[in-house]
């Protein structure tokens, strides 16, 4: 099949590789280079480097609405059986969605209609829940509104960050989207409308949210720190300083004597919550490198009077 792929972020390059495997790539569209680190050197999105390492044609037009009709055009002379999109971050007009005779497939990364937007992965976390997965879906000019075609669901793990569920997921939506396009080919597909009743939005995600209150039950806690790993990072602050949290354990579901915020364990990093106990397993000092917790305390041992907040 003759495909164009859409995307930008390390989610998207599992599905293309396996679609590299099986297919023929016509060109890739991905978002624009952009500065990053501290010496703000310009850095081509993974998608693109992965395309360039196949000498795929790549396009990166800074929008396919606002004066993208020289990129349009560029799509219909490619003539693609089907548009494959994976977190490209760009909304697709009608006259794009109409150029491919097999329709544009999305694949998203949660159950639609659950989790339509820029962050479900994360959201699924955040919330605790006990599953997600991979949905592909035709799409259409609405946000993640179109008819599903496939869906593929997972487990959520209890200590699971949203960076490692983002990896599961990207494997998973690799795997996925070629079954879709073989059935998709072979006409054997029903694509199904979405209850719109059930849908749910899962915005973007911001440093409003990195705050850790103790005061909040455990669990609640411990998928704040889950779901905002890797970035931007739930943090506490202790001694006049932050320290970000990249991992953490439940240690206990039973209500501690301490306050919340106080510590529980000095020599296990367990603070109390307001029903519970979490502990910390990786973090990091303003300042200072990523580290396990045990690592952390080696070289700054608590005292066991810091309370954290």
């Amino acid at each position: 099949m003759n495909i164009i792929f859409m995307g930008s972020p390390d989610f998207a390059v599992a599905a293309l590789e396996r679609l590299y495997e099986k297919h023929n790539i016509l060109a890739v569209f991905t978002q624009t280079d952009k500065p990053k680190g501290r010496g703000y050197v310009m850095t081509p999105p993974p998608v693109k480097e992965l395309a360039l390492k196949h000498g795929t044609p790549v396009f990166q037009p800074k929008s396919l609405k606002n004066n993208g009709e020289e990129y349009i055009e560029e799509i219909r002379k490619l003539a693609p059986d089907c548009i494959v999109v994976a977190a490209y971050g760009k909304i697709l007009p009608k006259a794009v969605l109409d150029i491919p005779r097999l329709g544009c497939v999305n694949i998203h990364g949660s159950l639609l209609p659950k989790y339509r937007g820029a962050a479900p992965i994360q959201w699924s976390v955040l919330n605790g829940d006990d599953e997600t997965g991979i949905t592909t879906m035709l799409m259409a000019e609405g946000l993640d509104t179109g008819d599903m075609l496939e869906q593929a669901k997972v487990k959520i793990g209890e200590n699971e960050t949203s960076a490692e569920l983002f990896d599961r997921l990207a494997a998973l939506g690799g795997e996925l989207i070629l079954h879709t396009l073989d059935e998709l080919e072979k006409g054997t597909l029903t694509p199904v409308k979405q209850d719109e009743s059930l849908a749910s939005y899962a915005s973007m995600l911001d440093k409003e949210l990195c705050p850790i209150d103790f005061n909040k039950p455990v669990r609640k806690v411990h998928k704040q720190i889950c779901g905002l790993s890797d970035w931007p990072c739930a943090y506490t602050n202790f001694g006049g300083k932050r320290l970000k949290v990249y991992r953490s354990e439940i240690a206990s579901e039973k209500p501690s004597p301490k306050k919340p915020g106080e510590l529980v364990d000095k020599d296990r990093f367990e603070i109390a919550c307001g029903d519970g106990v979490i502990r910390f397993v990786e973090v990091q000092a303003e300042g200072g490198k990523r580290m396990k917790a045990v690592d952390y305390l080696r070289g700054k041992p608590l005292d066991g009077s810091e309370v954290f907040g």
